[in-house]
């Protein structure tokens, strides 16, 4: 974490399944989708699930980089989406699904892409909510939130503890 005196939320493989079928459940009411967008490399786990659920078998990316394990830095468009995804239509028909989003700044360049296009994300923070159509989970803009594939077991300090540190 950039400032360490952001909030914690780790979110265990178990939590985030739920939660990214949770996703595809307020997602089959959207639909119907003809393909499924992953925002990588954090969408691929949750678009994954969702194709699954959905019953989609067209699974495309879009490859940004912004994060590092630590803190968010400039975007970088490593891969673009194909042609035949984006289509005449600007994406209509297509479901974008990313882990989370926070300032914004990666949902404003995939709209940018496929601006018709429905775009969920399992987590959502403040800043970069009014980007995103479905989402299921909100945290505070200060919160970093562990995804599973982040993390170890480890030993974690009791909440008091640490707030006196």
């Amino acid at each position: 974490m950039e400032d360490h005196g952001q909030k914690s939320f780790p979110v265990s493989w178990d939590q985030f399944h739920r939660d990214a079928r949770a996703l595809a459940w307020r997602l089959s009411a959207a639909g119907p989708f003809r393909a499924v967008v992953a925002v990588t490399r954090g969408g691929l786990v949750p678009a994954a699930i969702v194709a699954r659920e959905l019953g989609i078998r067209v699974i495309e990316t879009v490859g940004i980089a912004s994060y590092d394990y630590e803190k968010q830095g400039e975007l970088n468009v490593l891969k673009t989406i194909a042609p035949n995804i984006v289509g005449g239509d600007l994406g209509q028909g297509v479901v974008i699904v990313d882990d989370l989003v926070d300032t914004g700044n990666t949902a404003k360049v995939v709209r940018e892409m496929m601006p018709k296009a429905h775009f969920a994300t399992v987590y959502a923070k403040p800043q970069g909510r009014p980007l995103v159509d479905t989402f299921i989970t909100e945290v505070s803009q200060d919160t970093w939130i562990f995804l599973p594939w982040d993390m170890g077991l480890q030993f974690a300090p009791p909440i008091a503890k640490a707030a006196t540190a």
